[in-house]
């Protein structure tokens, strides 16, 4: 299917605007519609907010009367069950649009291209597959919540030039600028929840909460704590938000006094005597969560990399040298030839401050 230069271009405006809610959709995803009549914008708008109208409905609002023999172009499929609004496909054929093109197809099991087929029975001119690698990644974790009942983890780590995360006392405040602190909260905030371990907490006592201005809630915080160690004046349980511990512990007086205290008690399945992490993210995926930030130290990061459920890593470079006998940024144990590498695919590479932020893609293995 070949699409006109007008086509790119004004679905790359819709997806100008679906990035606008990236901070606030979830667990919805991220859409952008735009309506077009003789080569002309008549409406456009985006998801906003959870809950609230989608895309296609803003800029159906928008456009009014001029709607009708219009072309919407949209970021995802429109939907066409009822959730929380009516369905998307209804509203465009009320409307009497003459032409959808949709960027990608919804992988929602209720969706799932009924909503392109609801549209071809009306009459309407159906396009599809337009942009779409960038429309796939502006929704990276719903994608994979639908498609493998699993979320978008991206494993964020800061280290020095020689690779080492912390002196050999554990002492690691601060490796970065405040510039790359500050870009970290970026990410916090449009991630659905924080995954830490236990050793972290012990360690350091984080908050793990987004501080920055006009941030509406706060992600989930999650704790992989296999024997619930998690102190009950922990600060994270004092903050805005949700705190919730991942156990593999049936102790019922210490999980009392940690319910007591704020933390919410999961008790997950044992993998090798601790929780297994794969039921972790499920249970994560099962609570709606989309983009899990993995901040934590190298054994539970190295566990999970092994395990094959990490995603992305986000690494802050510090031009500064620590040593050798400071911490490395992973605990990968049985590594021991070439082969056994694992190999990643850097995406990008942007100066924050006077650091590097490095990411790359995990590399599936063939």
């Amino acid at each position: 299917m070949s699409f006109s230069a007008a086509d790119h271009q004004f679905m790359s405006r819709a997806l100008q605007l679906a990035k606008k809610g990236i901070y606030h959709t979830a667990p919805n995803p991220n859409v952008g519609c735009v309506l077009v009549k003789d080569n002309e914008i008549v409406g456009e708008g985006w998801h906003e907010k959870a809950g609230e109208a989608h895309a296609e409905v803003n800029a159906l609002k928008q456009a009014g009367s001029k709607a009708e023999g219009a072309t919407a172009y949209v970021t995802l499929e429109p939907c066409c069950h009822h959730g929380k609004t009516p369905p998307c496909s209804d509203a465009l054929i009320k409307a009497k649009v003459k032409r959808v093109v949709a960027a990608m197809i919804d992988p929602h099991v209720k969706v799932a291209g009924k909503g392109l087929k609801q549209l071809e029975a009306a009459g309407i001119v159906v396009e599809q597959g337009l942009l779409e690698e960038q429309a796939k990644a502006l929704n990276l974790g719903f994608i994979k919540r639908m498609q493998k009942r699993l979320p978008y983890v991206r494993c964020k780590l800061a280290m020095s030039l020689d690779g080492r995360t912390a002196m050999a006392s554990g002492e690691s405040k601060w490796i970065t600028s405040a510039a790359a602190r500050e870009d970290v909260q970026r990410l916090r905030v449009k991630s659905s929840a924080i995954l830490t371990g236990v050793g972290t907490v012990l360690a350091d006592n984080p908050s793990m909460t987004v501080r920055l201005q006009d941030v509406d809630s706060q992600p989930l915080r999650v704790v992989v704590d296999t024997n619930l160690s998690m102190p009950t004046d922990a600060k994270m349980l004092k903050q805005a938000g949700r705190t919730v511990l991942m156990t593999c512990s049936a102790d019922k007086a210490i999980t009392q006094a940690l319910t007591e205290a704020g933390a919410d008690v999961h008790i997950m399945p044992y993998c090798n005597t601790s929780v297994d992490l794969t039921s972790v993210l499920q249970q994560l995926s099962d609570m709606e969560i989309n983009d899990v930030l993995l901040e934590t130290g190298a054994t539970l990061s190295g566990a999970m990399l092994q395990a094959g459920l990490i995603d992305e890593i986000i690494i802050y470079m510090a031009p500064v040298l620590m040593g050798n006998d400071a911490r490395g940024l992973f605990a990968l144990p049985g590594l021991e030839t070439m082969q056994d590498k694992i190999e990643l695919e850097i995406t990008e590479q942007r100066v924050i401050g006077k650091d590097i932020r490095i990411t790359a893609k995990v590399c599936c293995p063939d």
